[in-house]
């Protein structure tokens, strides 16, 4: 697979690092799971208060970048800043198994992840890109939301399936049934892409001593 990037994608210093994983299992609880993320919560909350969160690197790095679209993330968080605020609040939802493994490693790395299904996207190329304005996004338990224009979007051949760097698409999210999965990792000017790319590995090893099979990380173009 391939991600391309676009002028204003690469103009706003938005990129991605994303790897591929095949027969993977997916549960609703995972023990295995359930006890990184408690791990990874508790580390978190030693770590960070909110004021403490404001001032860290990444946060102000993707705030800047949200800025720079004319988005305010303090009305529409960057998802790894939304995770951090709610962790500070008390233990994440449980979804999933894959989308529990993706938000614990978004947490101890402060990078927004997702994990799309790869049996939901359409074609081999991906294109990190400038929304269209007027198209139709359909948001994980939202209504459908019509684009302005402004936003970056994560698009296969039907359309986006992701708002950079905070919102995923019903079509292509992780289900009980996944067993191809898409794992991805966003960062922006700001964001050292050391980081980003661990993210994605830890993911993936993850999963890989789990029974999976795993490909190499790579990035966008």
């Amino acid at each position: 697979m391939r991600i391309t990037r676009d002028k204003y994608a690469k103009e706003h210093g938005a990129y991605l690092f994303f790897g591929i994983v095949e027969d993977v299992e997916v549960k609703e609880r995972d023990e295995e799971v359930e006890e990184l993320m408690r791990s990874v919560e508790e580390a978190f909350r030693e770590k960070y208060t909110l004021e403490k969160l404001r001032e860290d690197p990444k946060v102000k790095a993707f705030r800047k970048f949200m800025w720079s679209l004319g988005i305010d993330p303090t009305k529409i968080r960057p998802s790894s800043e939304a995770l951090a605020r709610r962790a500070l609040r008390g233990p994440l939802p449980r979804i999933n198994s894959l989308t529990d493994l993706g938000n614990a490693i978004s947490l101890k790395y402060l990078v927004p992840i997702g994990i799309y299904d790869l049996d939901h996207v359409k074609g081999d190329e991906l294109a990190l890109r400038k929304a269209k304005e007027g198209e139709i996004f359909q948001p994980i338990g939202r209504n459908d939301m019509t684009l302005k224009g402004n936003e970056i979007v994560l698009s296969d051949e039907e359309g986006p399936m992701h708002i950079f760097p905070y919102r995923d698409s019903r079509r292509t999210m992780i289900r009980l049934g996944t067993r191809r999965a898409l794992v991805v990792g966003a960062g922006v000017t700001g964001v050292d892409e050391i980081d980003v790319r661990a993210a994605v590995e830890e993911i993936l090893n993850f999963l890989e001593k789990r029974g999976a099979r795993v490909g190499s990380v790579a990035k966008s173009q």
